[in-house]
């Protein structure tokens, strides 16, 4: 059997992977985004997944929360203590801190705060910033210039939809993503993972490095903006490809490509099985290894475009070939033939897989356990230096709240700072200046 097929269950193997340390980089190796300082207003999923994609590649993210918390430390269970697991994916290395904005004290800290920012991240309500007087154009642009503010929300500021708040499963219903996933004969279904925040998420951290980038020649910074709304539209690949040309609306298909075929999802003689056959060649190859040479030499199943018309017909004749088939032995067997396919596995099967620890896809710090960063550098790998916070537990460290101290804003914008934040200095001194 393949070595990726190799699956194993429980979180006895999942534990010994972790263990070993060329699988699992905990480590405080600078990384690509060293001496970027984030403050992190966002609460949920798509800010939180945006930032800590930034800190796990060596941004400095102070996380702020109210005093409430942020809503998702309640989404459980599972918890781990107090916390739920849902927090606890996406806000690992981040220094978390308790400010009530609705309070004037308050606000004046986060503008301390923003005195050695380089990037400010946020999902309040459209019109709340500006409310406490911290609108981008009111004031945040003017007082700190070089300040890159990206604003995450549903719909964007303006527009029939604009300042109305936006939650991913309904804006999947809203921009036709449920539309398409599902079974030919069924209802709409959500996609099972918030996809539209977690895209949300990504395009947030590309358009602040896009931002920081442009600030290198201009000098400055900049609002970036990106929506739920957008995002999910975006993504409706090939979809609203398929209707600017056809003009036919979509439809469901199940786990059915609506452009190739064979891609989806069969059924053996034991473990269901994905086949995602993209060209003539590995069509070939699929008949090759289950003996069907009348399949390959079928006039109707001769291209993509026959297969896809003909694709019942296909399918049935498939399935009969398959059922003499171990599952996994079969996608083995193609594999090796060039043919894309795997066994359809379960989340623990999925982490338990050799592959995920070798990829050093499994984080551990402490009792914290994480998915890892899905971007590798060569010469700056991502690193895992903390778990996630708990509630407002570095609020005296970056505030010197205790012990008549020094404090962490303090120490940052001066010249005995924190090592390895001199270029976030400067970018301060610009700011103030």
């Amino acid at each position: 059997m393949a070595p990726f097929l190799h699956s194993h269950t429980g979180m006895q193997q999942y534990g010994s992977h972790m263990e070993d340390p060329l699988r699992m980089p905990s480590t405080t190796a600078a990384g690509s985004l060293a001496g970027l300082r984030v403050v992190d207003l966002t609460r949920v999923l798509g800010g939180p997944y945006c930032t800590q994609l930034l800190a796990d590649h060596g941004a400095e993210v102070i996380k702020v929360e109210s005093p409430a918390g942020d809503d998702t430390r309640g989404w459980g269970p599972p918890f781990h203590g107090d916390t739920a697991a849902y927090f606890l994916g996406v806000n690992r290395n981040k220094l978390g801190v308790v400010l009530d904005l609705g309070q004037p004290q308050d606000r004046e800290r986060l503008l301390g705060l923003l005195e050695t920012a380089d990037v400010l991240v946020e999902n309040f309500k459209i019109g709340t910033l500006e409310r406490w007087g911290l609108g981008y154009d009111e004031a945040l642009c003017a007082r700190f210039p070089r300040l890159v503010h990206c604003r995450v929300s549903g719909y964007g500021a303006d527009g029939p939809l604009g300042g109305l708040p936006g939650y991913d499963a309904a804006v999947q219903a809203f921009t036709g993503l449920m539309s398409v996933n599902g079974e030919a004969d069924g209802p709409p279904l959500r996609i099972g993972v918030p996809i539209v925040d977690l895209v949300t998420g990504l395009n947030a951290a590309a358009g602040i490095l896009m931002a920081l980038r442009e600030r290198e020649t201009s000098g400055r910074g900049q609002f970036v903006e990106v929506t739920l709304f957008d995002s999910a539209l975006a993504i409706l690949h090939p979809h609203a490809a398929n209707y600017f040309y056809s003009g036919v609306e979509p439809q469901r298909t199940g786990s059915a490509h609506p452009n190739i075929t064979p891609y989806d999802l069969f059924h053996t003689g034991s473990t269901d099985i994905f086949l995602a056959v993209g060209n003539n060649a590995q069509f070939a190859s699929l008949c090759a290894v289950v003996d069907a040479p009348d399949l390959a030499g079928d006039p109707r199943f001769a291209d993509n475009p026959g297969r896809t018309h003909h694709r019942r017909e296909l399918r049935a004749e498939l399935e009969r070939r398959f059922a003499s088939w171990d599952g996994e032995r079969l996608v083995e067997a193609l594999v090796r033939r060039g043919v894309p396919s795997a066994p359809v596995l379960g989340v623990g099967a999925a982490l338990a897989q050799p592959h995920t620890a070798h990829r050093a896809m499994h984080v551990q710090l402490g009792d914290y356990r994480g998915i890892g960063s899905p971007i590798r550098l060569s010469r700056t790998p991502a690193s895992y230096r903390s778990a996630p916070p708990r509630l407002g537990q570095h609020t005296d460290e970056v505030f010197g709240c205790a012990g008549g101290g020094r404090s962490w804003v303090e120490a940052g914008t001066t010249a005995d700072a924190k090592p390895g934040k001199s270029s976030v200095r400067r970018g301060a001194a610009a700011r103030r200046n």
